[in-house]
């Protein structure tokens, strides 16, 4: 009989944000896969968890999953964990999980702490829709041609950034989105947590006044449609035809974002294009 895979999400700051659940789990299972044994050893010790602690992360991650894989179909229950959040979200995991899921293995979810959410919690911004983009490319022209991509999304819009980056991603965006309302989450749960809402401009004189470190998550909001002009929803209509999108799915689409005529939006788009 093959073991079960956990993917256990666990604390991004605060040790005490864990579910009873994940610490049951941990304390079941036969194995714990951790991106970081030491890191991971710290929660565990928090707890009085000793398991036995393998690394999954690494140059050699394709390697370790399938060792990983090769002790579940042994018959061992392992719990995959981060350093923070939940597996494969922006973190290691994906490989493991893939993996699992191709062997038939069961793969168990045991949620918990996010940092998206937890960004999105206190923003400030509209959640009712988001788009979570995790990191931009890091070279400067690459990142620019990414947010000229989201320029026209209406939905808000989630980022991760390293600290070395941030201003320049920043930066990148005044430039690309225009001025907007954005929220800037700095070491959510931790002891130095700190939020800088307003546009970007504002947001951006703020941080140029303190020393850049830590993990920071990145909220903006959507492209406002109030005053859209048919001309402008046309562009919208190119731009999404541009990202593959067939004509028809992109006139639909922005026809019932903005309460407009499919029909006017079709034939003004075809005469746009032969332009």
């Amino acid at each position: 009989m093959k073991g079960i895979l956990y993917i256990v999400s666990t604390p991004i700051g605060n040790l005490e944000d864990i579910t009873f659940r994940a610490i049951r789990i941990l304390k079941e299972v036969d194995l714990i896969a951790a991106e970081d044994t030491r890191h991971t050893r710290k929660l565990l010790t928090h707890y009085g968890i000793s398991k036995p602690l393998t690394s999954y992360w690494g140059a050699k991650e394709k390697v370790k999953a399938e060792e990983i894989i090769k002790r579940l179909n042994e018959g061992i229950d392992v719990a995959l964990v981060t350093d923070a959040g939940t597996p494969g979200i922006s973190d290691p995991g994906s490989v493991v999980i893939k993996r699992a899921i191709e062997e038939g293995i069961e793969v168990i979810p045991i949620p918990g702490p996010s940092a998206i959410i937890t960004a999105l919690s206190v923003s400030g911004l509209d959640t009712n829709e988001f788009v979570y983009i995790g990191f931009l490319p890091p070279k400067h022209s690459q990142r620019k041609k990414a947010l000229e991509e989201l320029k026209r999304e209406h939905r808000t819009v989630v980022f991760y950034e390293a600290p070395h980056r941030l201003l320049d991603t920043l930066e990148d965006m005044l430039q690309v989105l225009g001025d907007r309302a954005c929220c800037v989450c700095h070491e959510m749960t931790k002891l130095n947590e700190e939020l800088f809402r307003g546009s970007l401009s504002e947001v951006i004189e703020r941080l140029e006044q303190r020393s850049i470190a830590g993990e920071y998550v990145i909220i903006v909001e959507g492209h406002k449609t109030e005053g859209l002009t048919v001309e402008e929803a046309v562009e919208e209509v190119l731009a999404l035809m541009k990202q593959g999108s067939g004509r028809k799915e992109a006139v639909k689409r922005v026809a019932a974002q903005y309460g407009l005529s499919q029909k006017t939006l079709y034939d003004m788009s075809l005469e746009k294009g032969k332009q």
